[in-house]
């Protein structure tokens, strides 16, 4: 298992769609994996997985299985998708998901207004030719979104999807450099909805804080002096692990003075990775 601070998971089928991002957020590849290619920054990891639902699953599994991730901030699928009549380059957000051989739809829920076009999607097993349906599709959605609603809440898992191919243009005639222009040309809506995430999971994490502090402050008597300790040991906690959350054993932990000292434990066992 590996210590990091990476919140933010990306995932793309192809090294074009990806590359657009991993210039702008100056992503490192991660050279001691192999099996994918993953592209690393404090907060941010991309992986570019391979077309397909089953490479699109074993990436997500397997990326959040070796960072070993306890609360990814946010999950999102970047890449193209095709339509019968949407403008080539257009962006556009996900907020219905169908697998077309399975025939289950997944619905992401929206915590907050977002200023994306919406679009319903299909996910299909192989490139489709004829556009006769005003719904997009593309090779990788459903098994992205199955996969990361195993690590985390639906509210923070986001498919994006650019245009690449409608009736007028089909998928026959897609060149890597132009999608990776066109990604390139939303590459600030994308890193403005990464800041809107996190400073909304960042807040969420303080709230949780200040509850966690209310209810211990209620369970066991701390005097003065050992309040001031413990939101200091919590404040802590708080700012080496981006407000992971802590699991207290009541059964184990009864007086004050044993929570403070747990506290203590905890920071002490992650003050290394600052």
């Amino acid at each position: 298992m590996r210590e990091h601070t990476h919140k933010l998971f990306i995932y793309t089928a192809l090294p074009c769609e990806a590359k657009p991002l991993v210039e702008h957020f100056k992503l490192k590849k991660d050279l001691t994996v192999q099996t994918f290619a993953v592209y690393v920054s404090r907060d941010i990891c991309l992986t570019v997985t391979g077309l397909g639902k089953s490479a699109m699953a074993a990436g997500v599994a397997y990326t959040q299985a070796l960072f070993a991730v306890e609360a990814p901030f946010f999950m999102l699928n970047l890449g193209v998708a095709g339509h019968q009549d949407a403008a080539l380059g257009s962006l556009f957000l996900m907020d219905k998901i169908t697998d077309a051989e399975s025939l289950r739809s997944y619905y992401p829920s929206m915590v907050f207004s977002l200023p994306y076009a919406r679009g319903e999607l299909k996910t299909v097993s192989r490139p489709q030719l004829r556009y006769e349906s005003a719904t997009f599709f593309d090779m990788e959605a459903s098994a992205f979104y199955e996969t990361a609603v195993r690590f985390i809440s639906s509210e923070f898992v986001f498919c994006l999807k650019v245009v690449s191919d409608n009736q007028h243009s089909s998928v026959e005639n897609i060149q890597a450099p132009q999608v990776s222009q066109w990604i390139a040309e939303h590459v600030g809506d994308i890193e403005s909805l990464l800041a809107k995430v996190t400073a909304y999971r960042v807040q969420e994490g303080q709230e949780s804080d200040a509850l966690l502090f209310d209810t211990l402050i209620q369970r066991y008597h701390f005097t003065v002096n050992e309040r001031r300790q413990l939101k200091n040991h919590l404040e802590h906690w708080a700012v080496v692990t981006d407000h992971q959350p802590l699991e207290l054993d009541e059964s184990v932990l009864t007086s004050a003075k044993e929570v403070l000292n747990w506290l203590a434990s905890k920071n002490q066992g992650v003050a290394f990775n600052l």
